[in-house]
């Protein structure tokens, strides 16, 4: 029983001496050329676009994807857009009225913002969301701490 207990001890003492393996840093010499780091700071707080959406009965489950796509496509197409994520209601409470899809989008700034909702890409959107909309909240608000 000794020779087991000692072939532990060794590949733990073994593996305490070699300690935690180091990270590689990011070297930019390492990049393709066309690759620029850019660092943009946080804000303390940032301004939060949440979106509602109930859909028709008469949409299909594509056509509702359809819609999902379009609007997670905008972020690479309007650049105000700091942040997106969405899901779809799975409260028990059943309290949300019809509305079953949400999005939030992020922006730094009120101009952000309000330069994403005129831009030709939400425009877009619009159209294509439009006829599948039964019901729709907006609501904007600055994150606190």
């Amino acid at each position: 029983m000794k020779k087991p207990f000692y072939l532990i001890f060794l590949f733990l003492l073994t593996a305490l001496a070699c300690g935690p393996a180091e990270k590689q840093p990011i070297v930019e010499d390492s990049m393709p050329p066309e690759t620029k780091i850019v660092e943009i700071p946080m804000p303390d707080s940032v301004l939060r676009h949440v979106v509602l959406f109930g859909f028709k009965q008469t949409s299909s489950e594509e056509d509702i994807q359809t819609v999902i796509d379009a609007f997670k496509a905008l972020p690479s197409q309007i650049s105000e857009i700091k942040g997106f994520e969405w899901g779809i209601n799975s409260s028990p409470e059943g309290l949300n009225q019809g509305l079953t899809h949400a999005f939030t989008l992020t922006f730094y700034s009120d101009a952000d913002r309000d330069a994403y909702l005129p831009h030709p890409a939400h425009k877009e959107f619009g159209a294509v969301l439009g006829p599948h909309l039964e019901k729709v909240t907006v609501l904007d608000y600055w994150t606190k701490p």
